[in-house]
């Protein structure tokens, strides 16, 4: 099989093409052909390393952690009835030396959901994004540790970077749940992004006041922000969240250092919670996947330019340019399209 591995860490010229034999599933195991690879910005941070050069902890690594395919077999222990079923993967090379920028791939069978009538594109998007998302629109103490339609009836989100994958995906999803949604973003056709996906309310923050414009919308404060740039937006964070809410930060963009006003914060009971998908807490990770996954079942996440997330496909052979497209700030998802699945 055709996949995309590094020897080495470093910038996107050590990803080579390699002809590996295909893979026997173990136990518990299920072997899956890969149609479409998600890359995230974890892959290519992941493939950077500590910039020692030094190799991937087995020795080799195909990166993408996301993914879509088809079950071709299983191992012992795992249902037969799930070979020939569409499937999306998550943290398929978390810990692990086999990701999805590969032809096939090996992933722990809890590690796979059908797809049920969702496109591979969807499939392949869903993944580290959208759990991700999850993840901080539920850590505030008001907020449900579930999300369906009607959760977040009555709550309000601010999305500081709706036109990211993961702004995108919070959008979607606190839509989904029936939140109003206030995102920032930094041009107006990224403020067209964030719209398609779903806001309800879009600032411009080279153009606006933010704290004055979410103020106008919602006068006590947000109940979550989903936050991308925290030592940026510390500041304007501290003044609309609400009470009793949380700042879910995922990304330390433009800096990673974060000043807080203690006496502002504490008087309200605000909680700054930090987010990596990978060591969420298990109970925490099980509910995103099955309602990630509910929301993918109903037909309420899209991608595509019309949902807000611009869709950049490139051939496996070109992965090297796909991770240096999403390191560079592409805007919307890159895809790496694997096989004809």
């Amino acid at each position: 099989m055709r996949a995309v591995s590094y020897q080495r860490t470093g910038d996107p010229s050590v990803l080579e093409m390699t002809d590996r034999p295909v893979p026997e599933p173990g136990p518990g195991e299920v072997l899956v052909r890969i149609a479409l690879s998600g890359v995230n910005p974890t892959d290519w941070k992941s493939r950077q390393g500590d910039g020692s050069g030094a190799p991937p902890g087995h020795g080799w690594q195909i990166p993408g952690q996301d993914g879509a395919g088809i079950v071709e077999a299983v191992g012992t222990g795992v249902d037969a009835a799930l070979i020939g079923e569409r499937v999306w993967i998550w943290e398929a090379a978390w810990q692990r030396p086999w990701g999805t920028a590969a032809e096939y791939t090996l992933v722990p069978v809890r590690q796979v959901r059908r797809l049920a009538e969702a496109s591979f594109d969807v499939g392949a998007s869903l993944g580290i994004p959208f759990l991700t998302a999850h993840r901080c629109l539920t850590v505030a103490e008001t907020m449900p540790h579930r999300l369906d339609i009607g959760t977040l009836e009555g709550r309000t989100v601010l999305v500081q970077g709706g036109a990211g994958a993961v702004g995108n995906a919070a959008i979607q999803l606190a839509r989904w749940a029936d939140a109003s949604v206030i995102a920032t973003v930094s041009s107006p056709e990224k403020a067209q992004l964030a719209v398609a996906a779903g806001a309800s309310y879009v600032v411009n923050y080279r153009e606006q006041d933010v704290v004055t414009e979410v103020r106008k919308i919602v006068p006590h404060g947000v109940d979550v922000i989903v936050e991308v740039a925290a030592a940026r937006n510390a500041e304007v964070d501290s003044q609309v969240i609400g009470a009793n809410g949380a700042v879910a930060v995922y990304a330390d963009d433009g800096g990673g250092q974060v000043t807080l006003p203690i006496r502002t914060l504490m008087i309200p009971n605000v909680r700054w919670q930090f987010v990596l998908v990978y060591t969420v807490p298990a109970t925490a990770k099980a509910h995103a996947v099955e309602d990630v996954a509910a929301a993918a079942a109903d037909g309420a996440l899209r991608v595509g330019a019309d949902a807000g997330l611009p869709l950049h496909y490139y051939p496996l052979a070109e992965a090297a340019e796909a991770h240096a497209a999403v390191q560079n700030g592409a805007v919307g998802k890159v895809l790496l399209v694997a096989s004809d699945a």
